[in-house]
């Protein structure tokens, strides 16, 4: 690779981790801030659960425009605008005068956060296609200590007795800044003639990991772009007929793999089985060490940072095992994982088994989401963005969802039952990986 492309590249992923690191911080401050929130509008814990369903409504309701908005016009600009929203729209909430504004604020929020979350994981992908290598996990691995980060901030200026206005704009004025920044340096629509990018024309995959001729990447592409072979992706823009040729080949290579679902939905369901986990762990993990086996409260909240801290860890090493093993290898070895380390939390019945089961969990679904992402990008890689907007979408479906789902199971049949979904889900994404990336269809290049 060319020196200056390569530092093109650099800057360029730079930035995609600074806005990562915007959603992950804004995140943490005001979500530690809720306690206060619920006390300065004197909520009911039922008006603050009913307030914090508006934020995940909001990123639901724009997953799919979104990624339609990416295709039309590019990545570059929806990423750099709702970077800006996310950073600022939380001041909001702490000059919200009543539970309704505040909700129409956090909508408005999660519209942001949606958007941001779609367009820049489009960027995402478009620049793990030209680097050439796995580069997904370590994007999810910035927004994951980023809210880490946010978590201690917003409970430091909450032990300061700061107010929750002068927290948010404390926070949201630098991170503006940043966002305003670092989109200079995002990669623009077309990677030949925009400047700012300089990256060549799409074409092969030149990474470690290449889709074989029975690969979904290949079967679902209708032009050239990134992660089809040139020379295919030439025949079918020479022969006028893209579409239908993309459809045969995809037809053909279901039948000799006798596979009748569409890859796109396995990833969407996988999505959902992973998020639908992960707030499992965020909202529960705590509740079910203290109220079913009895520990402190301390000891408690140790659940989920074990959990979040494993889940961030494992976002640091998933590019290089999805390099060396390849995404659905990843996938299935993550479920797996999950399901063990939730299996762990309920058999035991211990406070020691059941942190060190959260710990499993968390490490099993850490590379789930953004490997499901990164693979929706890649075998869509015409209309990346709607690709990612549908698996996205489906998976914020699971997350307003699933906190509704486990209370409700967990009071028809007790909270170890109702984990005891979480662990099935796990299954579930060790056993679809395969038909969201079926085996063969990507190999490791020598």
């Amino acid at each position: 690779m060319p020196p200056r492309l390569a530092r093109q590249l650099r800057r360029s992923r730079l930035a995609i981790l600074a806005f990562f690191a915007v959603l992950g911080v804004t995140n943490g401050d005001w979500l530690a801030r809720i306690p206060a929130l619920a006390h300065g509008l004197h909520m009911s814990h039922g008006q603050l659960g009913l307030a914090l369903l508006a934020a995940p409504a909001g990123s639901l309701a724009v997953a799919s425009p979104a990624g339609m908005l990416v295709d039309r016009i590019g990545s570059r600009a929806p990423t750099t605008v709702a970077g800006l929203a996310v950073a600022l729209l939380p001041i909001s909430f702490g000059l919200a005068p009543s539970q309704a504004v505040l909700m129409a604020g956090m909508f408005a929020f999660g519209v942001a956060a949606g958007a941001l979350d779609v367009s820049m994981n489009a960027q995402a992908v478009e620049l793990q296609s030209a680097a050439g290598r796995q580069l997904m996990t370590s994007f999810h691995a910035c927004y994951s200590f980023g809210a880490l980060a946010g978590g201690l901030v917003g409970a430091a200026f909450a032990w300061g007795q700061v107010g929750l206005a002068s927290d948010f704009t404390s926070v949201a004025v630098p991170l503006a800044v940043i966002a305003l920044a670092a989109g200079r340096f995002l990669l623009g629509r077309d990677h030949a003639e925009t400047p700012a990018a300089g990256l060549p024309p799409p074409g092969p995959r030149s990474g470690p990991w290449e889709p074989t001729s029975d690969s979904p990447a290949l079967a679902l592409s209708s032009g050239p772009g990134p992660g089809r072979p040139a020379e295919q992706s030439g025949q079918a823009g020479r022969s006028g007929t893209a579409g239908s040729a993309a459809s045969t080949v995809l037809a053909d290579s279901r039948s000799r793999r006798g596979v009748r679902l569409s890859p796109l939905l396995v990833l969407s369901l996988l999505a959902l089985c992973s998020l639908l986990g992960e707030g499992a762990a965020d909202g529960w993990s705590a509740v079910y060490l203290r109220d079913a086996l009895g520990t402190s409260a301390g000891f408690a909240a140790m659940g989920y940072a074990a959990f979040a801290l494993t889940m961030a860890s494992g976002r640091l090493v998933g590019d290089r095992l999805a390099d060396r093993y390849g995404p659905a290898a990843l996938l299935r070895g993550g479920g797996l994982l999950a399901a063990a380390g939730m299996a762990l939390v309920l058999v035991t019945g211990t406070a020691a088994g059941a942190l060190i089961g959260f710990a499993c969990y968390g490490a099993g679904l850490s590379c789930t989401f953004p490997q499901v992402l990164a693979v929706a990008g890649s075998i869509a890689a015409d209309r990346p963005g709607i690709a990612i907007g549908r698996v996205a979408g489906t998976g914020y479906a699971g997350m307003l969802a699933g906190p509704v789902l486990i209370g409700g199971l967990a009071t028809a049949a007790g909270l170890t039952i109702a984990l005891s979904l979480p662990a099935l889900l796990a299954l579930g994404i060790a056993f679809g990986a395969r038909l969201a990336v079926p085996r063969g269809s990507w190999r490791p290049r020598r």
